[in-house]
């Protein structure tokens, strides 16, 4: 008799939880829409857990995360639909089906083949699966993705059929512009948010062509902003100022001492 796994016994506590007769009421009354919230809570959990380059948080968070997919598969097996086996099967599958490089017999030479190779896949499974052909090249972004990250993919997915600026300098351009419009806005009182979402839209396509995540340029920072305000405060209270009390003036002032002390310490 073959030994379980923790993946089998995390299986079965999952069970239990939702057992009818004993199980937790919580846990009976959730469904796939009611956990997504937590789900993408755990992952960015996790994201949060990487930044720090604490491994044993990120051993912990993941645990997390996996027992959301524990869960659904949960669900799923309640219905007759799927459970973790079909779940960890499907992926399997997928990725021997689009890494031919690797399981197969197709030779690839750089990352942008494998870019091709991949999407070229995945419009084929798409076929295979009774799936119209996407009527737009920006067909299949999700919604439920970060603003910045989605963003992110549209224009990349714009890019590949070459609505794309040929270097980077008219994206600097483009920023301005649409900063002067939305200053505009602002004196006119009226489009502010429209204008404003122009002005991010060039933002992350900056990001792109510098070949950076704008969501995870924007949390760190993010964490940078929230380490030099603790500064300040510590600043302040060392001070024997209130927070609430102090002008905006003094406040700048406490805040860019707190830069100032993140820069090395330069020879003279």
């Amino acid at each position: 008799m073959s030994q379980s796994t923790p993946i089998d016994e995390l299986v079965a506590v999952m069970a239990k939880l939702r057992d009818p007769e004993g199980g937790c009421p919580w846990d009976r009354e959730q469904t796939f829409e009611s956990i997504v919230p937590h789900t993408l809570e755990e992952a960015y959990e996790v994201a949060d857990a990487i930044e720090k380059g604490d491994r044993a948080a990120i051993c912990d968070e993941l645990g997390d995360l996996l027992f959301q997919v524990v869960y659904y598969a949960q669900l799923g097996s309640e219905e007759g639909a799927f459970d973790l086996n079909t779940v960890a099967a499907g992926v399997r599958d997928k990725m021997i089906r689009r890494h031919p490089h690797v399981f197969g017999e197709r030779t690839l030479h750089t990352a942008a083949e494998q870019r091709e190779t991949w999407e070229a896949i995945k419009a084929i499974e798409r076929a295979d699966r009774g799936e119209p052909a996407r009527a737009s090249a920006l067909d299949g972004v999700p919604m439920a993705l970060p603003a910045l990250t989605r963003s992110a993919k549209l224009q990349a997915r714009a890019a590949k059929v070459g609505f794309d600026w040929p270097d980077i300098a008219p994206v600097f351009g483009k920023i301005r512009e649409e900063l002067e419009e939305l200053e505009q806005a602002v004196a006119d009182n009226t489009n502010v948010a429209e204008e404003l979402g122009d002005l991010l839209l060039a933002t992350v396509n900056l990001a792109r062509k510098l070949k950076v995540d704008p969501e995870q340029a924007l949390r760190e920072g993010n964490r940078k902003f929230e380490r030099r305000f603790s500064a300040l405060e510590d600043i302040l209270s060392n001070a024997g100022e209130a927070l609430e009390t102090a002008s905006f003036e003094r406040l700048e002032a406490a805040y860019q001492l707190a830069k100032a002390a993140e820069k090395p310490n330069l020879p003279e």
